[in-house]
């Protein structure tokens, strides 16, 4: 049984604990500074709990020292010192984080570390790079790739055509930063909620724009070898108007604890979403311009007894398949490892990535 730590109690923190423990092969210790956030985490004979400040370093290497693996469903902004905590003390590392700069973070660590870092394992950046990677493998010559990921309500019912799902910073981050993308082959970075688009699916009318973070490394990967690559959110009609409103012309940009205060007490959560992941690569094979789609949704629904949001399925799912493959030396031991060098085929016949699969199809975990 490899002992686990995650750090963050919160709704996808407490997701992968439950994901992890009713397995029978882990034991898990979620760790946060707040006894409230860990009050939530699900009770089971292998789950334990444990305060602890990240900002005091040796008190996090110390929990970290032993265990297998360091899993990070903190803030963004926390994640590059617990990589370097668990760098360290030899225990590998996963993340979660969109955050382009704290990726950069991470591959300078792993150049000299003896065990393996791995950020990114969630929805986007994460599956849907394993996802587009894939397809891009089956052209003789790339053109575009063009990824889309969305966590809606199933049921809007305001303005905005949204209730929170996951991270309030995470969304706020990723509405603000600069994005990444390749235009005319060069990797050059792109202002987020720009170059809207509309399109449809399953008979439903969505829009997409730009956000950072999405393409993780995938960017620097195909960059030269792909024509035109972006990465945009999808959401409801009618949400980038009112979100720009908010963030340029109220300049809440720079003001995001203002604007978290208000998504959080304005905008409520639910449980019942649905992720949507739409992934087009065009290209050449065998002498003919040809197009692949990749397109799926996923639904909230009960995991091995408990009830859980889409965006917590898809997103824990993303990471404790990730780890499950390096407990099972399916994934090189030490160093940086990105998300597109793993197969989507192991990932989906994985007992975690299963929850990527038709609802007819899944498996149970425990």
């Amino acid at each position: 049984m490899k002992h686990i730590v995650i750090i963050g109690a919160g709704n996808i923190g407490s997701a992968i604990a439950w994901m992890l423990a009713v397995t029978g092969d882990y034991r898990v210790t979620v760790a946060d500074r707040s006894a409230d956030q860990l009050a939530n985490i699900p009770g089971h004979e292998r789950i334990d709990t444990e305060i602890v400040d990240i900002t005091d370093r040796p008190g996090l290497q110390a929990l970290l020292k032993d265990k297998f693996a360091v899993l990070s469903a903190a803030p963004f902004h926390l994640t590059a010192g617990i990589a370097e905590a668990a760098v360290a003390v030899g225990t590998h590392y996963l993340d979660l984080t969109e955050d382009v700069e704290s990726t950069r973070k991470v591959k300078k660590l792993a150049e000299t570390a003896e065990c393996a870092l791995i950020p990114q394992c969630g929805l986007a950046p994460g599956f849907i790079s394993i996802v587009a990677a894939d397809l891009a493998a089956r052209f003789d010559k790339l053109d575009s790739v063009r990824m889309r990921v969305g966590a809606l309500p199933q049921y809007p019912s305001n303005a905005l055509n949204y209730n929170l799902t996951w991270s309030t910073d995470g969304l706020i981050n990723e509405y603000i930063e600069p994005c990444e993308a390749i235009v005319e082959g060069r990797l050059t970075a792109v202002p987020a909620l720009e170059e809207r688009e509309e399109f449809s699916l399953d008979g439903m009318t969505y829009e997409a724009f730009n956000t950072s973070g999405g393409l993780g490394t995938l960017a620097a990967t195909l960059e030269g070898k792909v024509r035109t690559m972006n990465y945009r959110t999808i959401r409801y009609p009618g949400h980038v108007s009112i979100m720009k409103a908010l963030l340029n012309d109220l300049n809440l940009r720079n003001r995001r604890d203002v604007l978290k205060d208000l998504f959080e007490n304005a905008l409520p959560a639910t449980m019942q979403d649905v992720v949507i992941v739409f992934v087009t690569v065009c290209g050449t094979k065998n002498g003919r311009f040809m197009q692949e789609t990749y397109a799926h949704k996923v639904y909230a629904g009960p995991v091995s007894g408990r009830m859980m949001s889409a965006i917590q399925i898809t997103t824990a799912a993303g990471i404790t398949t990730v780890l499950d493959l390096l407990a099972q030396d399916k994934l090189p031991q030490k160093g940086f490892v990105k998300q597109e060098d793993i197969g989507l085929a192991d990932f989906l016949a994985n007992r975690f990535g299963q929850y990527y699969a038709p609802k007819e199809s899944l498996a149970k975990v425990g």
